[in-house]
């Protein structure tokens, strides 16, 4: 007899392959997937029990997941009034799947490890290193601790700043529930909101419209948690010593200021004339601030002008910070492209930020996000444009919404058909996630080929 191990090259290893195929453990990518997929699934589950509607008949399964996936992905989007339609045990549900999917499922995963004092292994580490995109799996651990302490933080200094318009619009009791919904929602970009009535349903903050607390706190919150988690921590280390930030933080400030400044000077001007001075500025900053991709509005969407229709296309298309509870294809991957192209306008080899290179394996990840949304936005848009015979720049706007997580709507998305509230339902999914995580998960274990190909030069431009 003899042994598998005893043979020549390429037979030697075989036995030690197949063994090592065999417990190949699942990636750091599909383990994020599966989290986010059974979240949605328990979400929508309790969401079809009877109780969780006003009416008692409980909701439909597409209702149920449509909402369910909505604000685990942290959009906003819906196809049922969330303040007339659910009741107090739906609407608990909802704000609890909007947290989850606000920190990450990995993250409150992690919360209960270190509530229960377990030991933290280093995949673990790993995996928690991939959900928060963080540089280094050193202090992973740390870092989470940090997020979860001052999510709390912000939410509840959120929810203190509601209080007195709240509170005077509903009585205490009801402020204060209303207070904390909205902090939440607002801090995860989420943009479920509980101001619906029987007579006028999916208002948003439309009657807050000239509030200044309302509008400064819910501003905050969508601000504060778009600008990721790793900013935060950048920050919190060197305070307001700007110098000593890590490039992305640095980039991620500089785009976030530009992107709210410049949107909302053109909306000052061009949208929202007719209102009182006071008003026409929070009005400009909210709907500046809200598309990157928070879902909230203070406007009625549907009177704004096409030009200013897809400038909130774009804003939403961007979203916010890696690592953040914002979606989109994310400002540091607009970063990378703005600086790609400054680079090869003035000739330069190098791609840079702040006097920082950026590696060419970057580069190509953000091309590749940018060409991925594009077509997703836009190959569904006409699908769904076809299939309800809409116009196309409304449909256009409803899947960058849900591709970049944000939750605007101009009224189309509860008259939607199955098959169009199914591709919103995947762009959601795919936008929380990631589309570079879903491909991640797909070539997960496969062998990548080091020969190259024969280079020739194709002309661009």
């Amino acid at each position: 007899m003899f042994k598998l191990n005893s043979l020549p090259f390429p037979f030697s290893n075989m036995g030690n392959c197949l063994k090592s195929e065999k417990k190949q453990p699942l990636s750091s990518a599909r383990i994020i997937i599966l989290g986010f997929a059974a979240v949605i699934l328990a979400g929508s589950f309790l969401l079809m029990l009877p109780f969780a509607t006003h009416d008692g008949s409980g909701a439909s399964f597409l209702d149920a997941l449509f909402t369910s996936v909505s604000a685990v992905c942290v959009t906003g989007l819906v196809v049922q009034d969330t303040a007339t339609y659910w009741s107090v045990f739906g609407q608990c549900t909802i704000i609890v799947l909007i947290q989850i999917g606000g920190m990450g499922v990995v993250t409150v995963a992690s919360l209960f490890s270190l509530i229960s004092g377990s030991k933290i292994g280093l995949r673990r580490r790993s995996i928690m290193q991939d959900a928060l995109s963080a540089p280094t799996v050193g202090g992973i651990v740390r870092m989470t601790r940090f997020i979860i302490k001052w999510t709390l933080i912000i939410e509840l200094f959120g929810a203190l700043l509601l209080c007195p318009s709240f509170c005077r619009a509903f009585g205490f009791l009801k402020g204060v529930l209303y207070s904390l919904f909205h902090s939440v929602s607002a801090f995860c970009n989420a943009g479920f909101d509980l101001m619906g009535t029987e007579e006028a349903q999916f208002v948003s903050l439309v009657g807050y419209a000239a509030d200044p607390l309302v509008n400064a706190a819910i501003m905050l919150m969508i601000i504060v948690g778009g600008i990721g988690f790793l900013t935060w921590d950048d920050i919190a280390q060197h305070k307001f010593n700007f110098r000593k930030y890590r490039m992305q933080t640095k980039a991620v400030l500089l785009f976030t200021a530009v992107l709210i400044i410049i949107p909302a000077v053109f909306f000052f001007f061009f949208e929202f004339e007719s209102f009182s001075p006071a008003k026409r500025i929070f009005m400009s900053l909210f709907q500046s601030v809200t598309p990157r991709t928070a879902g909230f509005n203070t406007a009625d969407l549907t009177a704004i002008s096409e030009s200013g229709i897809m400038l909130m296309i774009c804003l939403m298309l961007v979203g916010g910070s890696s690592g953040s509870t914002a979606g989109g294809m994310k400002i540091t991957t607009l970063a990378v492209l703005v600086s790609c192209a400054v680079s090869v306008f003035r000739k330069k080899g190098d791609s840079a930020i702040y006097g920082r290179r950026i590696p060419q394996d970057i580069v190509r990840s953000a091309a590749a996000i940018f060409l991925m949304y594009i077509s997703l936005f836009l190959g569904g848009a006409c699908i769904i444009s076809r299939l309800e015979n809409l116009p196309l720049l409304t449909c256009m706007f409803e899947t960058a919404s849900a591709i970049a997580t944000v939750g605007l709507s101009l009224g189309i998305t509860p008259a939607l058909g199955t098959i169009s509230q199914a591709i919103l339902i995947v762009l959601m999914f795919i936008g929380r996630v990631g589309g570079l995580t879903l491909i991640f998960a797909a070539v997960a274990g496969r062998q990548n080929v080091s020969a190259k190909l024969p280079q020739e030069k194709i002309t661009v431009g």
